[in-house]
């Protein structure tokens, strides 16, 4: 099958400026685990699943039904690759160090969007990474040293392997957020940040949202196309960056992205249920389209405890606010 390729990330970066509203995957990592009760690898989760067929099969039906939602509601979508934790550390430890994982997952996305023929150019394929350690417990966070040169192999191979963008997600820290920005603004694509927060509006380990994103902007020669938040109930993200009814000056500029969980726990709280923990679509829904409409974000979907059901939803509600 031809692959379709974006010409250049100059389209991704001129879609983020004039599109209204992009839509991303919801959850994909919880529903494998609870949904579908799929044995995740321990080191790899979901990047592994590429090399079985029955991995395949699993993972193109669980983004094909984001993408189907996409097509069907006219809007550009970003699928993320199945690499948050596909760094060369735990590749190793997985015993694939005689394979590309990241640049295959990439061609495993690619494949996927060439099958949805026109509308394949307004999907874009995300070349995603994680911290190191625990997404929840900033404690572990690399320095900004450590960080810089431990997640280089992950990031060259996720660029050169033809990812439209570049995102680091799930980011509890700024010292290792410096150090990813720091390593993403020499690779030569566009490239975003997307950080875990608290109710107070700071990241877990105290930093405010306003100011990581201030430093990060004023410390990297080639700054982050823009930054994003996830693995927050919406009605916890509008709590922490409305301060006395006003958000501040770095947040509205430059957080244009939430993809958000559908439960209200703590992300230390879904990550140890069994079952999946999920609130209503239609509330979900209602909420995310109310946030777009008040903060202007633009890049808007699920994590932790969504579905096709709840894309549905703020599909709907979108459309009732336009």
């Amino acid at each position: 099958m031809e692959l379709f390729v974006h010409n250049h990330p100059k389209i991704f970066i001129e879609t983020v400026k004039t599109s209204p509203i992009i839509l991303t995957e919801g959850s994909v990592i919880e529903r494998l685990k609870r949904e579908f009760k799929y044995p995740l690898d321990n080191f790899l989760l979901n990047a592994q699943m590429i090399y079985s067929e029955g991995g395949r099969e699993l993972l193109r039906k669980i983004y094909k039904q984001y993408l189907e939602q996409a097509k069907e509601a006219g809007l550009p979508v970003i699928l993320l690759s199945p690499t948050w934790r596909a760094n060369a550390e735990r590749i190793e430890k997985a015993g694939l160090s005689h394979k590309n994982v990241n640049a295959d997952a990439v061609r495993f996305m690619q494949d996927i969007r060439a099958e949805f023929g026109d509308f394949a150019g307004s999907i874009f394929i995300g070349g995603l990474t994680g911290c190191k350690g625990d997404a929840y417990k900033p404690s572990e966070a690399l320095t900004e040293k450590e960080a810089e040169e431990f997640h280089k192999p992950q990031v060259k191979e996720l660029s050169e392997a033809g990812a439209d963008f570049l995102l680091a997600s799930t980011l509890p820290a700024l010292s290792e957020a410096k150090g990813i920005a720091k390593t993403m603004s020499s690779a030569g694509t566009p490239y975003m940040l997307s950080f875990v927060i608290s109710a107070d509006g700071n990241l877990l380990d105290g930093t405010p949202l306003s100011s990581a994103v201030e430093e990060i902007d004023a410390f990297t020669y080639a700054p982050p196309l823009h930054y994003m938040v996830n693995c927050v109930h919406p009605a916890i993200f509008q709590r922490a960056v409305y301060k006395d009814g006003r958000i501040s000056g770095p947040i509205q500029k430059r957080v244009i992205g939430l993809q958000a969980n559908s439960s209200d726990k703590s992300p230390e709280e879904l990550d140890n249920l069994d079952a999946l923990e999920s609130d209503d679509p239609d509330n979900w829904g209602n909420t995310m389209a109310e946030l777009h409409n008040k903060m202007n974000l633009k890049i808007i979907g699920g994590c932790c405890g969504t579905n096709n059901s709840h894309i549905e939803c703020l599909i709907k509600h979108l459309r009732e606010t336009v």
